[in-house]
């Protein structure tokens, strides 16, 4: 009876501090999956919440590690604050040193750490594409494990959407073959959802959707067991092509994109089957998924509303919010605030108040998106008292270029905390459009978790190297000094500069979709090579200084194909022939040594994207359509007319070689012509052939790529330093 009266009590203070939240099965797990070799050697226990927020404590007991937390990402944060700064180690997506002492390092008195933010928000849609695409289930295990040791308490979970929206739409009255026109293939879902096109990359099998609504029954379910409360999505009103045609009264208008897909059809608010659907979907999701209350929902994703009459946005506003409430009354709406920044001209103070304040304070959450670069916040009055998280956005179209505002996301999160104009600022955030790349950033930026002030990021760039490369030099000191002063400093663009040899061939200089443009001074970074060269030897063994020394001598050598291209240029301008073929000869070469160096790591293979993508089929005709939307994805992102073409480019292994330098040796070859015959070139004779050689390329199933990393990632590295070094130095010294 008292055991009964007990599990009541429990029951009835749930979500209280009366009720554990650490549970110790699962967060020793975590452990075991972390140190597997040392599991036993740390303890778990609970403390409370402080002032309503997360909190750890870490103290060392009989040769033991006590790990203290109020849920499991405490405790994992715990841990991970202990690997870092007492055993100098590091775990990241691109190189792990795991090097503990035998002795573990004690700890005298008690760390303790508490958190100024009520959320830590992580993804974006387009991270859901550009870099998980194809992710099974170990995959996300390790992501999420990763993000609970950063203290990570908001994922966007949008895995198995599709699912939902099926039986939504079945019991509607959909047909299977109705609904092929409206589910994209699952490299496009996240533009699917945000309202941006229907089917491309499709038709969906139905395996994919049961298979990944499983999949996030798994994500969910191990979110949730470290304390996190993940945000489901809501309706946007995007609807199927043949509603209008089984719904002829419904208030449904065309909406295009513009950016080469056909048009999309948006249900208005303020037809009754808005809240209807709204209510079905937000039901039967949280029959499948549960629901911790958080929902996306962003009805104008860069698409603009009908009219910017404050009545309107602000009865649309309450008519999507109610369509949450209608079966979630706890419902919080998480928006986007992306929109605000990229149609800025119509989403004036007046515009925004309306959408906004139709909402009360406590059901919204502003993200946002691009505080980093481009923060909204500043000249909204802090969304007008709206509760919001300030995110660092980074990445766009997934593209690997090293790239970063540095000393901006080491101060400027506590700096916006401690402004009086931030107001209700909640939280701190990453919203990337892909990621498995920079880890660096991102680890700088997850420094803001535990502390309300700003890091000194020239000190922090020294620490990072020590326990990422398992030691501290000179080299790298001084290395992470110059990459915190060229390619970490960036400037307001949309991502760092990528690599003239990724454009469909030209000699211009200035690429749409291609950014070459670069803003710091080069030869401190080919220094910064030398160093990494140089450090070799005796850095080598380690996972992330590999990573590092290839990133590094990849972006020398992307960068470097630009002047290469100019000489080009100038050459077959002036019908110097000799020069033409030299630099030509150059700029194919400089493409296979890039090839050959990204091959040593698996961060950079086409292999590994397009095995992974048709790992999910369980027909041949579905692998084939995954690898379809695998190659399509990071090349043409459309068909052979896209105007996306380049937005999501790769510097992979693998992509080089067989696709962007046969591009480019069909362009020198139609030169080569030009030059021999002294007839100017056909460029239009040469754009329909490359576009249809591209599309073939994007329909190919021809095996062709390592999906494992071959050759040695240093011996590859210095070989390149020592052929190119001098000369790129001359070129930039001219």
């Amino acid at each position: 009876m008292k055991y009964l009266i007990l599990l009541l009590l429990v029951f009835t203070f749930a979500g209280s501090q009366v009720m554990a939240q650490v549970d110790q099965k699962e967060s020793a797990a975590f452990i075991a999956r972390v140190l597997p070799d040392r599991k036993n050697d740390f303890l778990i226990e609970e403390i409370q919440q402080e002032n309503g927020k997360d909190v750890f404590e870490i103290e060392s007991k009989g040769g033991k590690i006590i790990l203290r937390g109020n849920n499991g990402l405490s405790v994992a944060s715990a841990l991970n604050y202990y690997l870092k700064n007492y055993c100098f180690c590091d775990i990241t997506w691109n190189g792990t040193n795991l090097n503990i002492p035998a002795v573990l390092p004690a700890i005298n008195g008690k760390v303790h750490k508490n958190t100024p933010y009520n959320y830590r928000y992580y993804l974006n849609y387009c991270t859901f594409n550009y870099t998980m695409a194809w992710w099974d289930w170990e995959r996300w295990q390790k992501e999420i494990d990763w993000m609970a040791m950063n203290g990570i308490n908001m994922p966007l979970a949008i895995t198995g959407e599709e699912a939902i929206w099926r039986d939504v739409y079945r019991g509607m009255g959909f047909s299977e073959k109705e609904l092929e026109g409206f589910f994209s293939g699952p490299a496009y879902f996240s533009w699917l959802w945000m309202g941006n096109i229907d089917a491309w990359g499709g038709p969906l099998p139905q395996h994919w959707m049961d298979s990944h609504k499983e999949l996030q029954k798994k994500i969910l379910s191990r979110e949730r067991s470290f304390g996190m409360k993940p945000v489901l999505s809501a309706f946007t009103g995007h609807v199927p092509p043949s509603f209008k045609n089984k719904y002829p009264a419904a208030k449904v208008k065309r909406t295009n994109w513009d950016a080469g897909f056909p048009d999309v059809f948006i249900l208005d608010p303020e037809d009754t089957l808005f809240e209807e659907i709204g209510k079905k979907y937000i039901e039967l999701q949280t029959k499948e998924f549960g629901t911790d209350h958080l929902y996306s929902s962003d009805t104008f994703n860069e698409n603009i509303p009908p009219t910017n009459d404050s009545t309107y946005l602000s009865d649309m506003s309450k008519k999507v919010f109610r369509s949450m409430t209608a079966a979630d009354p706890k419902a919080v709406w998480v928006m986007q605030g992306w929109m605000f920044h990229y149609n800025n001209k119509f989403w004036q103070p007046q515009q925004i108040k309306a959408l906004l304040n139709a909402i009360p304070n406590d059901q919204m959450i502003i993200l946002d998106l691009y505080s980093d670069a481009h923060p909204v916040w500043n000249r909204t009055n802090a969304y007008y008292g709206k509760p919001w998280i300030w995110n660092m956005l980074q990445n766009f179209g997934g593209n690997i270029s090293m790239f970063g505002r540095m000393r901006h996301v080491a101060a400027d999160p506590a700096i916006a905390l401690h402004d009086p104009e931030s107001k209700n600022m909640v939280g701190i955030g990453l919203a990337p459009e892909g990621i498995e790349q920079n880890p660096a950033l991102f680890e700088l930026m997850l420094e803001n978790v535990w502390k309300d002030t700003p890091t000194d990021a020239d000190e922090w760039v020294k620490g990072y190297a020590r326990r990422r490369y398992g030691k501290a030099t000179p080299q790298m000191n001084e290395a992470w000094n110059i990459l915190l002063n060229t390619v970490y400093s960036g400037g307001l663009t949309e991502g760092g500069n990528e690599s003239i040899i990724v454009a469909r061939p030209t000699f211009e200089k200035k690429i749409d979709r291609v950014l070459t443009g670069v803003e710091y001074d080069q030869l401190k970074l080919v220094k910064a090579w030398g160093l990494f060269v140089a450090a070799g030897k005796e850095l080598q063994s380690s996972d992330g200084f590999e990573y590092d020394l290839v990133d590094v001598t990849r972006q020398v050598l992307a960068n470097y194909a630009s002047p290469l291209q100019q000489k080009m240029a100038k050459s077959f301008k002036d019908k110097d022939e000799a020069a033409y073929k030299k630099y030509s000869a150059e700029f194919l070469v400089l493409m296979d040594d890039m090839d050959l160096l990204l091959n040593t790591r698996k961060d950079f293979l086409l292999g590994k994207w397009i095995s992974e993508a048709r790992a999910n089929g369980i027909t041949e005709k579905e692998k084939n359509l995954y690898e379809f939307n695998a190659r399509d994805l990071v090349t043409l992102w459309g068909d052979k007319e896209s105007g996306l073409r380049e937005y999501s480019n790769r510097q992979w292994a693998g992509l080089i070689k067989c696709y962007y330098k046969p591009r480019w040796q069909m362009f020198l070859t139609m030169l080569d012509k030009s030059l021999k015959t002294g007839t100017p070139p056909d460029l239009k004779a040469f754009d329909a052939a490359v576009k249809n050689w591209e599309w073939k390329w994007v329909n190919l199933h021809d095996n062709a790529y390592a999906a494992q990393p071959k050759g040695n990632a240093f011996e590859t590295a210095a070989q390149l330093y020592s052929k190119y070094s001098q000369t790129i130095t001359d070129a930039y010294a001219k």
